[in-house]
């Protein structure tokens, strides 16, 4: 058996969750995160990362919603 490289994985998960509404004391309730896209790190030892996106909700346009990073790991297999 070769010894094949791992693939590579994102440092994060981007999610979407929208705002649905406020409850009793004017907060924001958020649905459910959705994933839609991940953060990549650049190359040759360069800082930050790349965010590569699936999917742009309308409502990120408006600030009707908030962005949440998830760091991966090997065991939940990266992103999606």
């Amino acid at each position: 058996m070769r010894n094949q490289p791992k693939p590579e994985l994102p440092l994060y998960r981007l999610t979407f969750a929208r705002i649905t509404g406020q409850d009793e004391r004017g907060k924001d309730v958020l649905g459910r995160p959705k994933e839609i896209g991940a953060v990549w790190a650049r190359k040759n030892g360069k800082a930050g990362g790349i965010v590569a996106l699936d999917i742009i909700p309308i409502e990120l346009t408006q600030r009707q919603g908030v962005l949440f990073l998830v760091p991966t790991d090997e065991i939940d297999g990266g992103a999606q």
